[in-house]
C-alpha cells in the first residue's frame, strides 16, 4: 500500500501542478469592441452609436471603437457584421430600416431575420409633419382632408426613397385615403431647405433633424407620429389623438437597436444585454439622447425581436403594394 501511495503521489503532482498552471478561461471581453454605424457620420446611426459607446467602454471595461461603413442605405456596413464571428466584439447599430431596405431593393446580402441576434432597444425619435409658415393648412386634418379632397395636389418633401420619413407619408395615406405628391431628397437638410424656402409646401422629417427650424419659426408642425404628446412640442397633437378615420391608432417612430452576429453565445448575449440596460438607464445617457428629442429605453433581445417582425408585417407588405425601389 506504501508503494502504491507514493506512485499515485508521484502521478499525482504532476497533475495538479498543470491544472493550477493552466490559465483560466477568458472572460467576455478581454479586447476592443467594434461598433459599426453602417451610414456616413454624423447622422442618426452614428450619433447613436458614438453615445452608447461612450458608456460602454466604462461599463463593460474595454475600449469600443466605432466604425462607418457607408452604402446601399446600410447594407453594406451591416453584411460586414452578419459575416463576422458570433463572438459579441462585432457589433451593429441599426434603425427598423434594416427590415425595409432589402424589401426596397428586392434583394440583400443577408436575411436580416437568421443573420442577426437583436441585444437591445437604444432610442426612437418620432416624425413631425410640418408646413411651411405661410402655409394655409392650419391643422393636420385640413392636411389629411386636402390629400383626399384635391389628391395629388400637395407635395410633400422627404428624406429618400424607402426612409422612415417616406414609409410615415405611405403609412398615412394608407391609412386615410389621402393622396400626395411626393418629392424624394437625399437627405433631410436639403428637404428642409426647400421647404423654408417655400419651394415645396410640406415635409415630414424625424423630429431630432425638425426641431431646430420649428424652435425657430422656419417651419410650422401640424402633428407629431409618437404615442403621445412630446415635452419639447406640447402644443403639437399627435396623430393618434385627433382620432382622424383610419388613423385613431397610427403611430410611428425610427428606432435603433444594438445588435450582433447571429448564434452568439448565451453568456455572451447576457453580458452585452445586461451592459445596455446599464448604459441606457444612466442620467447623462438619457439626457443626451433627450437632448437630440430622442427616447432613450432599453429591452429585451425578445422585444427588440418583436419590433421588427411588426415591422415586418406592417410596413413591408405596403412597400411591395405600392411597389416602392430605390432610385
Amino acid at each position: 500500500m506504501q508503494f502504491k501511495s507514493a506512485w499515485f503521489g508521484a502521478f499525482l503532482a504532476p497533475v495538479l501542478a498543470l491544472a493550477v498552471a493552466a490559465p483560466a478561461a477568458a472572460e467576455f471581453p478581454e479586447r476592443p469592441i467594434r461598433i459599426m454605424a453602417p451610414y456616413a457620420p454624423g447622422g442618426n446611426i452614428d450619433v447613436t452609436a458614438r453615445i452608447i459607446g461612450d458608456k460602454l467602454k466604462d461599463v463593460l471595461g474595454v475600449t469600443v471603437l466605432v466604425e462607418n461603413k457607408a452604402g446601399a442605405s446600410g447594407m453594406i456596413g451591416s453584411d460586414v457584421i452578419a459575416r463576422s464571428a458570433p463572438d459579441g466584439y462585432n457589433l451593429l447599430v441599426s434603425a427598423n430600416s434594416m427590415v425595409d431596405i432589402p424589401a426596397i431593393y428586392g434583394n440583400a446580402p443577408y436575411d436580416w431575420k437568421t443573420a442577426f441576434q437583436p441585444i437591445s432597444h437604444i432610442q426612437a425619435v418620432p416624425a413631425v409633419i410640418v408646413v411651411t409658415p405661410s402655409s394655409p393648412i392650419r391643422t393636420f386634418a385640413e392636411f389629411i382632408r386636402t390629400g383626399i379632397d384635391k389628391a395629388g395636389s400637395l407635395t410633400i418633401a422627404d428624406s429618400g426613397v424607402g426612409t422612415t420619413n417616406h414609409i410615415v407619408a405611405e403609412l398615412l395615406s394608407a391609412g386615410s385615403g389621402a393622396r400626395y405628391t411626393l418629392v424624394h431628397y437625399k437627405g433631410s437638410g436639403q428637404a428642409s431647405i426647400d421647404v423654408i424656402a417655400g419651394q415645396v409646401p410640406a415635409q415630414i422629417d424625424q423630429l431630432n433633424s425638425a426641431i431646430g427650424h420649428i424652435r425657430a419659426g422656419k417651419l410650422r408642425p401640424l402633428a407629431v407620429t409618437s404615442d403621445k404628446r412630446l415635452p419639447e412640442l406640447p402644443d403639437v397633437p399627435t396623430v393618434k389623438e385627433l382620432g382622424i378615420k383610419g388613423l385613431e391608432d397610427f403611430t410611428y417612430a425610427t428606432y435603433t437597436g444594438l445588435y450582433g452576429p447571429a448564434k452568439m453565445p448565451p453568456h455572451v448575449l447576457n453580458k452585452l444585454h445586461d451592459a445596455m440596460v446599464k448604459v441606457l438607464t444612466d442620467p447623462a445617457v438619457v439626457k443626451k439622447f433627450a437632448d437630440l428629442t430622442a427616447e432613450a429605453k432599453p429591452s429585451t433581445p425578445e422585444e427588440l425581436a418583436a419590433m421588427l417582425d411588426k415591422e415586418d408585417k406592417v410596413v413591408v407588405p405596403l412597400i411591395k403594394k405600392l411597389g416602392i425601389k430605390a432610385e
